[in-house]
C-alpha cells in the first residue's frame, strides 16, 4: 500500500487517505473519522475535528443525506445533464447541503481544512475531497468596550471571532465598495487575516503596500494583532506607534470611510489600521456624536493633559532646581519651606514617584479585577501619604506626580500613553541635567523625529506636517458635520468629498407662516 504525505495529493483509495491523515494528525483524539457505506455500495468517510465543528449539522445535513435522502429514486428523478456528472460534483452542486461548499485536490488544503473546522468527504475511487463549513468555534457574545469606553455611541466591540468582526463592519458600512481580501499567515498556525478597505475612497499605494508588507512576513505563528503590527509598522527603534489599534467597530467604519485600510485577526479583538497619524491617536470616537463645541473644548483639553504628561515633571525639577527666579516668590519660600528635611534632590524624589506609579499601575492591571482597582488606589492613597509624613518627598512634588499620572489618562490609544510616559523619563534627565535649555532641546528632538516618520508612506505629522489647511478641520479641533466636507488628501484617492451638506438656516417662510399676527395681516390683506 502507497504512503501518503501532506504535501501530496489525495489518492483515489480511501484506505491511503486515512492513513495520511492519521499520520499527519498523529491520531489526535479529538479528530473524529466517520466511515460510511453509500446507498450504492460506495464506501465513504467523513472527518472532522471535535469541538470547532456543530456535529448536529454534520448528522442532518451529510450523514442523512448520504444514507437516507440520496438513492436511486433521488437521481433517476433528476434532469438527465445532472444525472450524468462527475459523482463528487453531482453531492456537491445538488445532494449535500451547506453553505460553503469545497473541492480540494491537495492533501495539504484537505487537512488544513480539517483543523479549520470542515468537514471533510472523501469517496472511494475518487482523488478529490469535499470540504463542508460546519464551523462551531467557542467564542464569546458581543459585548461593550473594555479599552475604549464611552458614554455616548455604539456599545459594541469586536470578539476574538473574525468573521463576527466582519459582519459588525458590513452592518455599517453597506456599500458593496467594501472589499475583504483574505490570507493566512503563520507557517504552524495559519492564522486567518483579513484586509479591509473601501474601493475608490482608499489609496491604491495604500493597499498594495499593506498586502505586500502582510505577505513578506514568514514567521511561524501569529496569535495576536501585535505580531501582525511590529512587522508591519515602518519604525521599529521609534517609540511612537505608526500602526493605530482599536476593538471599536464604529471606529473602524469611521476610519475605513476616511480612506484608511484595516487589518484584522482572528483569535483577537483588536485590528489595526494604517496608515496611523499623530493626531488620531487623540481623536476619541465621543467626539463626533456631540456639538463641536464640546468636541472642541474636549480635544483642547485633552492636549493640555498631553503637555502635562510629558513635561509636568521635567518642568517642575527645571524650575525648582535651575529657575526659582521664574517663580513667585510666596511660592518658592511654600516650596522651600515644604522641601526642608527631604534628602533628595528633586530629580531623585521624581524618579522614586515616577517608579512607584509605574508599578502601582501595573500592579492594578495584572490583580484580579475583583480587588484589583482598590488594592491599586488604596496602595497609591498610602504609599503617597506615607512618603510625604517620613520626608522621602515634598506635598508640591506627590501632586506634580499624580496629576501627571491623571492626565496619561486623558489620551484615548493606550499606546500613544505608553510612549508618552516612556519618554516622561529622558525629559525629567534632561531638565536636571541643564533646566529648561535641556528640556527645549528634547522638544526641538522630539518634533524633528516626529517629522521625519511616515506610516505607508503617509507623512505622520500630516496635516500639520506638511501643512494641509483643507485636513486641518478636524485636528486640534473639530468644525461641524457640514463644514468637514472633504476627506483627508494624504489618504483617501480620487473620490476625496464627504458630503455637500450647506450651513444649516432656519426655514424663514414658514416661521412667519405660523406666527399668528402674520397670519392675521395675511387674511385682512
Amino acid at each position: 500500500m502507497s504512503s501518503t504525505n501532506a504535501g501530496s495529493t489525495v489518492m483515489p483509495r480511501i484506505s491511503d487517505n486515512l492513513n495520511a491523515i492519521r499520520q499527519a494528525l498523529g491520531n489526535s483524539n479529538d479528530i473524529v473519522i466517520r466511515e460510511l457505506m453509500l446507498v450504492s455500495g460506495q464506501s465513504a468517510a467523513i472527518i472532522y475535528t471535535d469541538g470547532l465543528v456543530d456535529t448536529q449539522k454534520i448528522q442532518q445535513f451529510i450523514i442523512e443525506s448520504l444514507t437516507f435522502d440520496y438513492g436511486e429514486h433521488i437521481t433517476l428523478d433528476m434532469p438527465e445533464p445532472i444525472a450524468q456528472e462527475p459523482f463528487p460534483e453531482l453531492l456537491r452542486r445538488s445532494i449535500l447541503k451547506a453553505g460553503d461548499i469545497q473541492q480540494h485536490s491537495s492533501m495539504k488544503l484537505t487537512l488544513r481544512a480539517i483543523v479549520s473546522g470542515f468537514a471533510v468527504l472523501l469517496l472511494d475511487g475518487y482523488s478529490c475531497a469535499i470540504a463542508l463549513d460546519m464551523k462551531l468555534f467557542p467564542d464569546r457574545q458581543v459585548s461593550p468596550s473594555e479599552t475604549e469606553p464611552g458614554v455616548r455611541g455604539p456599545k459594541d466591540a469586536f470578539t476574538e471571532n473574525v468573521r463576527k468582526n466582519t459582519a459588525l463592519v458590513r452592518r455599517r458600512i453597506k456599500d458593496p465598495n467594501l472589499r475583504i481580501e483574505s490570507y493566512a499567515i503563520g507557517r504552524v498556525t495559519q492564522t486567518d487575516v483579513f484586509v479591509l478597505y473601501i474601493k475608490g475612497i482608499a489609496r491604491d499605494s495604500v493597499v498594495e503596500e499593506a498586502r505586500n508588507r502582510l505577505k513578506r512576513i514568514d514567521t511561524d505563528a501569529i496569535l495576536e494583532s501585535g505580531y501582525i503590527e511590529e512587522m508591519i509598522q515602518d519604525s521599529t527603534w521609534s517609540p511612537f506607534p505608526t500602526v493605530y489599534n482599536t476593538e471599536r467597530p464604529d471606529v473602524t467604519a469611521a476610519e475605513l470611510l476616511e480612506g484608511k485600510v484595516v487589518v484584522m485577526i482572528d483569535g483577537t479583538p483588536f485590528v489595526l489600521v494604517v496608515p496611523a497619524l499623530f493626531v488620531s491617536f487623540f481623536h476619541a470616537s465621543e467626539d463626533y456624536y456631540q456639538r463641536f463645541d464640546v468636541s472642541s473644548l474636549i480635544r483642547l483639553l485633552r492636549f493640555v493633559g498631553v503637555f502635562f504628561s510629558l513635561l509636568g515633571p521635567s518642568l517642575y525639577i527645571a524650575l525648582t532646581t535651575f529657575h526659582q527666579e521664574m517663580l513667585p516668590t510666596q511660592l518658592i519660600v511654600s516650596l522651600v519651606a515644604q522641601r526642608e528635611g527631604v534628602p533628595f534632590p528633586a530629580f531623585v524624589e521624581a524618579m522614586l514617584m515616577e517608579i512607584t506609579f509605574e508599578v502601582l499601575r501595573e500592579a492594578g492591571v495584572r490583580m484580579p479585577r475583583t480587588f484589583g482597582p482598590t488594592v491599586s488606589f488604596v496602595g497609591t492613597l498610602v504609599i503617597g501619604q506615607s512618603a510625604v509624613e517620613a520626608g522621602i518627598v515634598s506635598p508640591a512634588m506627590l501632586i506634580v506626580v499624580a496629576f501627571t499620572a491623571i492626565s496619561s489618562f486623558v489620551i484615548p490609544a493606550t499606546s500613544m500613553s505608553i510612549s508618552l510616559r516612556m519618554l516622561r523619563f529622558p525629559f525629567m534627565i534632561l531638565s536636571a541635567t541643564f533646566g529648561l535649555v535641556g528640556m527645549m532641546a528634547g522638544i526641538i528632538v522630539l518634533v524633528l523625529h516626529l517629522s521625519s516618520l511616515r506610516s505607508f508612506g503617509v507623512p505622520y505629522m500630516s496635516p500639520l506636517a506638511p501643512f494641509t489647511a483643507q485636513d486641518v478641520s478636524d485636528t486640534l479641533f473639530r468644525l461641524p458635520q457640514w463644514a468637514m466636507k472633504a476627506r483627508p488628501r494624504q489618504v483617501s484617492q480620487q473620490n476625496g468629498n464627504r458630503n455637500s451638506l450647506k450651513r444649516p438656516q432656519p426655514n424663514m417662510a414658514s416661521d412667519n407662516a405660523s406666527d399668528p399676527a402674520n397670519g392675521e395681516e395675511s387674511g385682512q390683506g
